[in-house]
């Protein structure tokens, strides 16, 4: 039995995710983009991946969730409104069947682009 070849972008690994996914992953990939447009989109891992300065954020399909995972490790200030989602060192997860929290995925992303900024001067 073959290995499944990896995407070779970030819209062929949409493409290969549920139907149920695809509209998260998209709406995840448009807030990264409007908050970071300068960061680099590419694979990394089989998963989508964006670097401004460094790491930003990755995001993934699952078989019941979608995942983004966003450095540095998730807390501070949104620690509050986490609760509601299962949760990582720097993991979020939302289920196929809830609405994404884009305001939080917005402020997380801005987070890291300021974080990033910060550490590269």
């Amino acid at each position: 039995m073959g290995r499944t070849p990896r995407p070779a972008n970030v819209d062929a690994y949409i493409a290969t995710a549920s139907k149920e996914a695809r509209n998260k992953l998209r709406e995840i990939r448009k807030v990264i983009k409007s908050v970071a447009p300068k960061a680099e989109e590419k694979i990394s891992y089989g998963m989508p991946y964006y670097s401004y300065k460094g790491r930003l954020a990755y995001f993934a399909a699952f078989n019941d969730h979608v995942s983004l995972f966003a450095m540095p490790p998730i807390g501070g200030a949104a620690k509050g409104e986490l609760r509601k989602y299962q949760t990582g060192k720097s993991t979020l997860r939302f289920s196929l069947d809830q609405e994404l929290p884009i305001p939080l995925i917005r402020r997380l992303v801005r987070a890291g682009v300021r974080r990033n900024e910060i550490e590269k001067k």
